[in-house]
């Protein structure tokens, strides 16, 4: 049996999954600039599957923060569509397709890069928690954390090793690992901190256990800001071990979050629930570009 094939002889499901990775890089683009930015220094071979990955992220993220509850959809229904979306991702990573065309190309992504439920499973989880969780204690936050950012982190991941001819011991993908961990925590934590007011008065969530989100003092903002910086300072050191083709996104990445670090810990902890701190264009533009000779560069020329 042949494949059925379009008007201009291409494969259907070829001309589909470029449309999947189309709608895929839409959804990003619209929704993300900051992340646009950093995209954009990925090497042409890994740029597509980490904006599928996003963009799959963003569209559960909507169904539990954004276009679902203004539709008025209640939690129960809005957690139901979460589940459907859950059980398209899971079918679609082992049969190769779906209707849905950010799942299908999250699905071609993840049967690429060899990942599958171990890591989507927490990644929806956490998304189901914020439909009826308000406030965490220390286990249930650490939980949160790993579903919805760190797990993030290792997808990527899987895709940066498998574009290079580069072997990695045990070891290195271990400390590989922990780098991409600590970044996706580190990420997920700043913008916990900087949407502080945000969510507590919008959403009626407090994520940091043990802190009451409308009293925060300085000596939390910057007791939560050294665990910050210490996840920061583990990621930057794994970058030589990234290859080149991801190498210089993740620096990017990195840098941008640390200055934002630093400038959550430069406003008094009151000013943070009134002001949303961001890092203003031509510094990220500047970040963007310092990021383009990372540590590791030159041990990869020398190989």
């Amino acid at each position: 049996m042949t494949a059925k094939s379009t008007d201009d002889g291409g494969p259907r499901l070829a001309l589909y999954g470029a449309v999947a990775e189309e709608a895929a890089t839409l959804v990003i683009r619209r929704y993300s600039t900051s992340f646009g930015l950093a995209s954009r220094l990925l090497g042409p071979s890994v740029r597509q599957p980490v904006q599928n990955i996003y963009a799959l992220v963003r569209v559960a993220d909507e169904i539990v923060d954004g276009g679902a509850e203004e539709a008025g959809l209640d939690p129960a229904t809005a957690g139901r569509l979460l589940d459907e979306l859950e059980h398209d991702t899971e079918r679609a990573m082992q049969q190769g397709y779906s209707s849905n065309l950010v799942v299908h190309a999250f699905a071609a992504t993840a049967r690429a890069g060899g990942f599958g439920a171990e890591l989507t499973r927490p990644f929806f989880a956490s998304m189901r928690m914020d439909l009826s969780a308000t406030e965490h204690d220390q286990a249930s936050f650490e939980r949160y954390i790993y579903g919805s950012a760190e797990v993030v982190g290792l997808m990527c991941l899987r895709i940066f090793v498998r574009d290079t001819d580069r072997s990695y011991s045990d070891e290195q993908l271990a400390t590989l690992e922990t780098g991409a961990r600590a970044l996706g925590s580190a990420f997920q934590k700043v913008n916990f901190l900087r949407d502080l007011a945000a969510d507590l008065t919008a959403l009626g969530r407090s994520y940091f256990p043990g802190i009451d989100a409308a009293a925060l003092t300085d000596a939390q903002k910057n007791e939560l800001l050294d665990d910050i910086d210490r996840e920061l300072g583990l990621a930057a050191a794994t970058l030589p071990l990234l290859p080149s083709s991801s190498r210089r996104a993740v620096a990017a990445a990195q840098r941008l979050f640390a200055e934002l670090s630093r400038r959550l810990r430069a406003l008094p902890a009151a000013s943070i629930l009134t002001t949303r701190v961001r890092v203003p264009d031509p510094a990220k533009l500047r970040i963007a570009l310092g990021a383009w000779y990372t540590p590791g560069d030159a041990e990869e020329l020398a190989r």
